[in-house]
């Protein structure tokens, strides 16, 4: 029986990441992220790729986009970005609101998995990477407490067992069991929830 976690819309995800995509000023692309070996002009580039790759993998288009290692390359920003990456993720919300692309299996980063586990990689890829992105630009981010849940039970099953480089997510970090939901999701994905993220000015912003 599919959950609701297995048919979760992820529409809010992409138009939350594609508002944070259209205040990224040109200065900031070189910001550290989260993400050790991002700065944000290659957080973009990964966030865009994945919205190509898991736009196809919905529609089971297997080829280069759904066939390539994500890791395999350093990711390189598309010149046309800020026109280019705000449709790719619309295309990638609209393509999991098919019920067809939960079923069977599909591809994607070049290994075959059941269509519901990627249509949740997707979901969490947007949760997750839309927080790195507005804590290293120094954006505001609120995703809904139900979303929230979604990626905390996706994330949570063996968490305790990952090793570091060994797993698209680090070993979670330890947080008080009633610190905030995003915290506690940002934590499991292995990132540290009061990552000193950046301002607009390029000053340091307050942890929270």
């Amino acid at each position: 029986m599919e959950t609701q976690a297995q048919r979760t819309d992820l529409g809010p995800a992409a138009r939350r990441v594609a508002g944070l995509l259209a205040r990224v000023e040109d200065r900031q692309l070189g910001l550290p992220t989260p993400c050790p070996d991002y700065a944000v002009r290659e957080l973009l580039a990964h966030v865009g790729g994945l919205a190509l790759a898991f736009r196809d993998a919905a529609r089971k288009a297997f080829g280069p986009t759904t066939d390539t290692d994500p890791g395999s390359a350093r990711p390189v920003l598309d010149e046309e970005w800020r026109t280019v990456f705000p449709r790719r993720l619309e295309e990638l919300a609209e393509a999991w609101r098919d019920p067809a692309a939960w079923e069977g299996m599909t591809r994607a980063g070049g290994v075959d998995l059941p269509g519901g586990v990627a249509g949740l990689v997707a979901f969490n890829e947007l949760l997750v990477h839309g927080w790195d992105l507005a804590r290293a630009t120094g954006q505001p981010y609120a995703p809904g407490e139900d979303e929230l849940r979604v990626s905390y039970g996706f994330l949570e099953p063996g968490a305790s067992e990952r090793v570091a480089g060994q797993d698209p997510f680090g070993p979670p970090v330890a947080v008080p069991d009633d610190a905030p939901l995003l915290d506690r999701v940002i934590a499991l994905s292995g990132r540290r929830p009061d990552w000193p993220g950046r301002s607009v000015d390029g000053e340091a912003a307050p942890a929270g």
